[in-house]
């Protein structure tokens, strides 16, 4: 049996009552960022024109953009509500499949349930802690003992599509072949590379908005009666055979299915960029806070990365210390040290258009060289190393192995409550007060919450 029917059997089985008590506290914490995050991105460029383009081509009135307020078909709705929350790249993350479940899972749940009505917190809770396991387990077991990175993959997107699609049937009260249908459907869409990552493209941030399209798409066209691939997983031109030459680990994809939620390893980001930038951005901020540094003293700062982390943060060099963009610092080691030694902070205001322009963040940046370190290869997030050398010759040196926001080291509801402020004070479109303080008690009481509606009712204003 393809595990395609196993997964569909705990989208369609799994209630409420089966999820550990760790796993809803990290959801909600999951469905708070998220809302940060949308907020925040909502008027970011390549969100305006996915807006102007959805109320163009026009359509039933089912689901809302967040914050906009406009009412489209759903799947183009929800494709805009990933696409926002993707923007900072301040999304949640699973460091070790390498992906960000929560742009996927959350804005599927959300504006299926608008779609659909008086989905309950519990209901919700469920379908977006099954969408992080599923789309969790199918990174992790790709590729067993290898790094996926150097196959150029954005595993958000390419798995995206299918966990949308199961979540989606799972609101929609599919049955299991249902639901495997939706799958396979998915499956034949399933697409999402990171050259964009490369070139500082902006549809790096629209991959899980693809993918969410997608995955909607295809649960109504099972919902229909559409057929789809029943093998779409482990078939002779199944998912893994077709993207990954059949090198997976069956043990790791459905081990434990239904008992162990991957949400327990999901990681609530405390900074605005790419999750492999922080261990470098906590060990400056340990230098700099402890022995007071000043930027105009420091006469050249090293930082040693793994292999894994060289190619997609610390090269090449040119790139990582004077960024073409925006996108480029948020995927650049050297950058997210530079803010944290020239502002002691790495927030949003240091990663935008203006902020690479900045000659503050640009002198301390051109003082940075990149070396590797081969013993942090294998690690799930690859360590990160930093020397700060003053003028007077002193060096102060740290590494970090697991940076704050990891599930060792996690943010608390609190932690996650003052982002949610961050972001909203930050953004375009500012949510009004009485808005956003509901919303954080109710994302607090989700399981109370009888119609998920309410939440959606918030986020969209005049």
């Amino acid at each position: 049996m393809d595990a395609a029917y196993l997964f569909a059997r705990n989208f369609r089985n799994t209630n409420y009552e089966k999820l550990p008590a760790d796993i809803i506290d990290i959801t909600k914490k999951q469905v708070l960022d998220y809302f940060a995050v949308a907020l925040g991105g909502a008027n970011k460029p390549g969100v305006k024109e996915l807006v102007e383009l959805a109320v163009e081509w026009g359509g039933a009135s089912q689901s809302s953009i967040i914050s906009w307020g406009y009412k489209v078909p759903t799947p183009n709705a929800a494709q805009i509500n990933a696409t926002m929350a993707h923007t900072l790249d301040y999304d949640d993350v699973h460091e070790t499949a390498i992906m960000h479940p929560g742009v996927i899972a959350i804005p599927t749940a959300i504006s299926m349930a608008e779609y659909i009505g008086g989905i309950s917190g519990k209901e919700f809770i469920t379908a977006v802690a099954l969408g992080t396991d599923f789309i969790c387990r199918l990174g992790l077991a790709t590729r067993p003992g290898e790094s996926i990175i150097p196959y150029g993959w954005h595993q958000t997107s390419l798995y995206g599509y299918v966990t949308s699609a199961a979540i989606a049937g799972r609101l929609l009260g599919l049955n299991e072949e249902g639901i495997v249908n939706a799958i396979g459907i998915a499956y034949h869409q399933s697409a999402g590379n990171a050259q964009c990552v490369k070139d500082g493209a902006l549809t790096k941030r629209m991959g899980p908005g693809f993918a969410v399209r997608g995955g909607i798409t295809s649960a109504l066209m099972a919902q229909k009666g559409i057929t789809g691939a029943k093998n779409c997983l482990e078939g002779d031109a199944g998912f893994y055979k077709v993207y990954h030459d059949n090198k997976y680990s069956k043990e790791t994809l459905i081990g434990d299915l239904g008992f162990r939620f991957e949400g327990k390893n999901v990681s609530i980001k405390p900074y605005p960029c790419c999750r492999g930038i922080h261990p470098f951005i906590d060990a400056a901020s340990k230098i700099v806070n402890e022995h007071d540094i000043k930027p105009e003293d420091v006469d050249n700062i090293v930082l040693w990365c793994g292999p894994g982390t060289l190619n997609l943060l610390c090269a090449p060099i040119e790139v990582k210390t004077r960024p073409r963009n925006f996108v480029d610092s948020q995927f650049s080691a050297p950058w997210g040290v530079a803010a944290i030694v020239a502002r002691r902070r790495a927030g949003l205001q240091e990663f935008t258009p203006e902020a690479i322009k900045s000659s503050d963040l640009l002198e301390v940046a051109c003082k940075i060289s990149v070396e590797v370190d081969p013993s942090f290869e294998g690690a799930e997030l690859e360590p990160g190393r930093v020397r700060i050398t003053l003028k007077d010759g002193r060096a102060y040196t740290e590494q970090v192995d697991l940076p704050l926001g990891t599930p060792s080291n996690p943010l608390s509801f609190e932690d996650c409550e003052r982002k949610f402020y961050d972001c909203i004070n930050e953004a375009e479109k500012v949510i009004p007060e009485e808005n956003a303080e509901k919303l954080v008690k109710k994302i607090k009481e989700l399981e109370n919450v009888n119609d998920v509606n309410e939440l959606v009712e918030l986020v969209v204003w005049d």
